[in-house]
């Protein structure tokens, strides 16, 4: 709750910049946001590419991509991707995997998707190193506390390991299982294909839809730009453990977006779209859906 309050607090004291990026809403071409609907939806077919990916066995094609769609309303209720896990865990109990190798189908796609998404942004930044002013994200003197962090986190994590025998068997014989899993995936051409191309199409789509969104409001930045933009915003609050994003997504992509140029007004406009096209509108019709699958017991 602390992350979203403190959103709330930064929202009531740019109240005119919110307003008037509202106001930039009625000016938006609708035939761009369309664009960003389709890509939007084709997110949830590339999430089912991966998730069929981190399996040998085939998992039912039109249920699984159902589950994806419903996954992600299920993702706001709970922080940090929590919510779209424990609903792809039940689906894939029901499709007669063991909790050990679903638990290790989902840490193989979650290390996936990190690798997809943190590669195309790398792959980006070669390409276009001006994409990006760190010193315009990040506050003066912010950059060795966060490498203190960064640092402390394994170190700790390795201590736990050394002093809680409990905790080191669990993680051991998860570690074998999840390579066990993994090996056999790899060793099928098209699972693997499967698995990272989606892990790579996931968040190129994600990032479409900002620069299609972008296109719509005719935000003066280029499109190399915004989904260097949206990338990195997204990496940076991955730590961050608001239920589906919420608060913190958008405060990043808007510094973010005004950090490549682009007017605050025109960048808080392309992010609500955004974030109303890709969050708001399926919220309902998600839960809809996870409440039929939950119905049918398919998960």
């Amino acid at each position: 709750m602390l992350p979203l309050l403190l959103v709330a607090v930064v929202a009531v004291r740019h109240l005119p910049v919110l307003s008037e990026g509202f106001g930039h809403l009625a000016t938006a071409r609708w035939p761009w946001l369309l664009a960003a609907a389709c890509a939007t939806c084709l997110t949830w077919v590339a999430a089912a590419c991966t998730r069929q990916g981190a399996v040998v066995e085939r998992l039912p094609r039109r249920r699984l991509v159902a589950t994806q769609f419903a996954a992600g309303a299920a993702n706001h209720l709970l922080p940090t991707g929590l919510g779209a896990s424990a609903v792809n865990l039940r689906f894939m109990s029901v499709c007669g995997l063991s909790l050990a190798r679903s638990s290790a189908a989902l840490a193989l796609y979650l290390l996936a998707e990190s690798v997809g998404r943190v590669a195309l942004l790398g792959v980006l930044l070669i390409t276009f190193p001006d994409a990006l002013r760190l010193g315009t994200l990040l506050p003066e003197g912010a950059v060795q506390p966060l490498l203190i962090v960064a640092g402390a986190v394994p170190v700790v994590a390795a201590g736990v390991l050394v002093l809680v025998p409990r905790v080191r068997g669990a993680v051991e014989s998860f570690l074998r299982t999840a390579l066990g899993e993994a090996r056999s995936v790899h060793a099928r051409p098209a699972r693997a294909l499967a698995l990272w191309g989606g892990a790579l199409a996931f968040p190129a789509l994600q990032a479409a839809a900002l620069v299609l969104v972008g296109r719509a409001l005719a935000l003066p930045v280029p499109v190399a730009h915004m989904a260097v933009a949206y990338l990195a915003a997204t990496v940076a609050v991955a730590l961050v453990p608001t239920p589906g994003g919420i608060g913190s997504v958008e405060a990043a992509l808007v510094v973010a977006l005004v950090a490549a140029g682009g007017p605050a007004a025109v960048a808080t406009a392309v992010v609500l779209a955004f974030r109303l096209l890709t969050v708001w509108l399926p919220l309902l019709p998600g839960a809809l859906t996870l409440a039929a699958l939950v119905r049918m017991r398919v998960i």
